[in-house]
Order: structure tokens, then C-alpha cells, then sequence
């Protein structure tokens, strides 16, 4: 098999093909790790890599029926536990950290047939909304413009998925770090509600609930899969979204009825590019054509610079909490060499947080929940631009002043409509369904919590429009 033809299909031909024999796993690792190594020498998309035993545990898997088995897969350098490989989660302060055990979705990982053969790349602790860690040794550029960012904080992920080097890979998402990166690189990127998909067992929560786990795909029917594989409850976990499952079935029913969408295109006053509300523009008439109604919305009035500040100080007790961790043998600050100037004022802000401060910020992000909520209700999805600009350009968001507060105020700019889904825990996807001048627009599709299928069905809908098509073709 030829690097395009394996590239041509997603993952879910590609098990076909293993479950057929007319393809080994051995086959496909070396096709994937030669492609990482080409486009990881153009991007910078690798953090860890763990070829050998990739190749090893390939040569010996055994096929299954329905799941990805033997599939090449990539896990995002975000400190998910894996004893495989070590993470760095994007700093030099957390360098070469071993895990003793597996993390319960590294687990579901390998049971769905995934082998995990490299780690792709993270801005530092998964704190900016493009991937530029001094500690990977230069930013993960965009394959469609190498001037500009890849997204974050699964930038390498997205990397990967839109070069074709692999067809599924591992994201996260904390204020739009699976949908940011999505949008960027033009693949399909969906943000599960919160407690589908587990994060235990050595957390319960990442930052305040705002945090989750997923993948970064070519096509809607490997998300669905992937998730079916995935998700469920996990004993003692603090979350748990309303019982769903069968998504990759879901998406060949037909609707019920006609889906009435709202059209949320102004973000309480903030600016948008062009670009981005064509995209928004020419999706909602797409939708119309396909005989759904779409009603323009105008969104509760709210407090975002507040609900930033939230953020803000909710991220900044996280870094102190981690650092602290780290070093508690030495009972020492980190240095400046080990965080980025942005990171380590963001250190000592948490560090000053308070107990009633942390309670005030997280109450805030319930509110803004709640007020997301509110605003789907007599509709069945809310579309909306993914980002509020076109891909930056790298340096545009930076961690090298040391100046937290501003650093994070600035990718609220890029990202106004993304963070406040991840405070209400609402299912969100990216869709890949315009194209300016060369470089990827993205969309967002909203749910009511609890039901990605009626995000991935639409998604499905809409992946076979022309849109989608004019989106499709690769980079480098």
C-alpha cells in the first residue's frame, strides 16, 4: 500500500481492510511512522516517539470485529497516563514524566485497537490556544501555511489527522482545545459532554469540569465509532453524561424530523473575520436546503470579560497545584527555565489564589452553564463560527510576556465561542466546511448536553455537501 492510498481512507477502512487481510498492521505502522517522520520534519507535530514497540506490538495484534484493530494512533502529550510512553505535557518542568499505570481511556485506547506508536505535540500544560512550547523546541506550524499556527492545545493531533499521517487521533478539550485545532487544520474535531468519556483514575475533574477527553478524525463515522468504544460510565467518577451509545449506528437513521437550528453568529460584540461568519453563512443555507429551519439568534446578555477572568483564575490554581506537585520534594518555585513567562506568573497567581476565590470563579463557570443552557433551548443545535479569526499567525498569542491575565484574555478573543460550551459541559464540534484562500474555516455545532447524535448526525449530513467537499484535500 501507497502513503496516498492509505492516506485516502479513515480509520474505519483501514480496520476493514486489517479485519480482511488484505492489509497487515505491520504494513500500516510503517506507512504511518514514515509519514510522521515527513511531516513532523516540516510542523514539528511529535513530542515522544515509541516506533520500536509500535512495530512490535503490531506484528503480534489480533483483528476484532468492529473496533480499529491494529489501527496507527497518536496520543497527545497532555499527561494522560500511559506506561508506554512518558509525556512533558509540554514543559521542561514536567520533562520524561513516567506514568506506574494507565489512565482508564489509555486503557480503552488498546482495547479498541489503537497502538498509540508517538505522543504529538501540546503548547506548554495545555494553556494557549495554538502549540508554541519553547519546550518542543519551536512552534507546530500549520500544514496548510507553515507562517501560521496549528491551533491548540492538540495542535500536533490535528496536525497528524489533516496530513493523513493518521486517520484518528487522540485530543483533549479545556476551552476549545480540540475544536480550535480542528478549525485550524481543517479535520472534524467533536467535544463530548462532560463525563461521556472518562478521565479517571487519577483525577476526576480537569479545571473546574471544564476539561474532557476525545479524538481528532478525517470523517464523522471514525468520531462516532470512536466514541461508542470509548465512552461510558467509570466507577466513583464526579461526572456522568446522560446514557447514550450506538452514535456510529445513529448516523445512518434517518432524523426523525426536521432540525431547528440556531444561528449564533455575534458573540456578545466581539469581532469576527469575514471569513468566518461566510462559512457560518453558507452552512446555515446548506441547512436550510437539506430542509431544516435556521432562526437567527441573538445570544443572553453576559459578562465575558468576567467569565475570562473565571478562567483565568480557575487554569492559574491548576499550574500552581501541578508545579507544587512536581516539586514538593524540593519545596521550591519552579525556575525560569522550567515555565514560560505567561506560565509561571500564571504559577504565582495560583499560588495567591484562595480558597473563596476558586469557589467565586467556578461558581461563575456554573452560571455560564446554565446560561448556555438557556440559550439552546427551542432549538435542537446552535451553529456558530468555530473561531472568531482565520488561523494566526505564529507569535500572535504568546506565553513569552509574563503576563498570564492578558496572554489568557487574548486567546478568549480568538475563541469566544468555544470556552463557554466547555463551562455547560454541551457536546461541540468543528466541521471543516469552507476554505479562504488556502487555509481551513471551521464551524461549530452545539448540542443539548447529552446528545452527541444529534451533533454527529447533522455533522453526517453535512459531510457529504459540497462544502465539505471544497474544504477537502491535503496540505504539505
Amino acid at each position: 500500500m501507497t502513503f496516498e492510498e492509505y492516506r485516502s481512507k479513515d480509520g474505519i477502512a483501514l480496520a476493514d481492510l486489517l479485519a480482511n487481510r488484505e492489509a497487515s498492521a505491520v504494513e500500516l505502522m510503517r506507512i504511518a511512522i514514515d509519514a510522521a517522520e515527513r511531516v513532523a520534519g516540516a510542523t514539528n507535530m511529535l513530542s515522544y516517539k515509541d516506533y520500536d514497540s509500535a512495530l512490535a506490538k503490531a506484528s503480534c495484534h489480533e483483528v476484532a470485529e468492529g473496533k480499529f484493530s491494529g489501527l496507527p494512533f497518536l496520543l497527545k502529550d497532555s499527561g494522560l497516563a500511559c506506561t508506554d510512553i512518558p509525556t512533558s505535557i509540554g514543559s521542561s518542568l514536567f520533562e520524561d514524566t513516567k506514568a506506574e499505570s494507565d489512565a482508564t481511556l489509555v486503557r480503552r485506547f488498546r482495547d479498541a485497537g489503537f497502538i498509540a506508536f508517538a505522543r504529538s505535540t501540546v503548547p506548554e500544560l495545555c494553556m494557549a490556544p495554538t502549540t508554541e512550547a519553547r519546550r518542543n523546541g519551536g512552534p507546530t506550524r500549520n500544514p496548510f501555511d507553515l507562517t501560521r499556527s496549528s491551533g491548540g492545545s492538540s495542535g500536533g493531533a490535528a496536525v497528524a489527522v489533516a496530513a493523513g499521517v493518521v486517520p484518528v487521533a487522540h485530543g483533549s478539550d479545556g476551552g476549545g482545545s480540540i475544536r480550535i485545532p480542528a478549525s485550524c487544520c481543517g479535520v472534524f474535531g467533536l467535544k463530548p459532554s462532560r463525563g461521556r468519556v472518562p478521565m479517571g483514575p487519577f483525577r476526576g475533574e480537569g479545571w473546574g469540569g471544564l476539561a474532557c477527553d476525545g479524538v481528532l478524525t478525517r470523517s464523522v463515522r471514525d468520531t462516532a465509532r470512536a466514541l461508542d468504544l470509548t465512552a461510558g460510565m467509570e466507577a466513583g467518577a464526579p461526572y456522568a453524561a446522560p446514557p447514550g451509545g450506538n452514535f456510529e449506528a445513529c448516523l445512518d437513521l434517518p432524523l426523525e424530523r426536521p432540525l431547528r437550528i440556531a444561528v449564533w453568529k455575534d458573540p456578545w460584540g466581539l469581532l469576527v473575520d469575514e471569513p468566518c461568519h461566510q462559512a457560518v453563512q453558507k452552512t446555515a443555507k446548506l441547512c436550510a436546503a437539506l430542509g431544516h429551519e435556521t432562526v437567527a439568534i441573538e445570544p443572553p446578555r453576559f459578562d465575558y470579560a468576567d467569565f475570562i477572568d473565571a478562567i483565568v483564575s480557575v487554569m492559574a490554581a491548576n499550574i500552581a497545584l501541578a508545579a507544587r506537585t512536581k516539586l514538593s520534594a524540593e519545596r521550591r518555585d519552579p525556575r525560569p527555565h522550567e515555565l514560560e513567562p505567561a506560565i509561571l506568573d500564571g504559577y504565582f497567581m495560583g499560588a495567591r489564589t484562595t480558597a473563596t476565590d476558586y469557589i467565586a470563579a467556578v461558581n461563575t463557570l456554573h452560571a455560564t452553564g446554565r446560561m448556555m443552557a438557556t440559550m439552546i433551548e427551542g432549538y435542537d443545535l446552535v451553529l456558530s463560527p468555530s473561531l472568531a479569526t482565520l488561523p494566526p499567525t505564529l507569535g500572535t498569542i504568546s506565553t513569552k510576556e509574563a503576563d498570564f491575565r492578558g496572554f489568557r484574555r487574548k486567546a478568549g478573543e480568538l475563541t469566544p465561542f468555544l470556552a463557554v460550551v466547555n463551562a455547560s459541559g454541551q457536546p461541540a464540534a468543528s466541521l471543516p466546511l469552507w476554505r479562504h484562500k488556502g487555509l481551513p474555516v471551521g464551524v461549530q455545532l452545539i448540542g443539548h448536553f447529552g446528545r452527541e447524535d444529534m451533533v454527529l448526525a447533522l455533522s453526517h449530513q453535512l459531510e457529504e455537501s459540497s462544502l465539505w467537499s471544497v474544504a477537502r484535500g491535503w496540505p504539505l
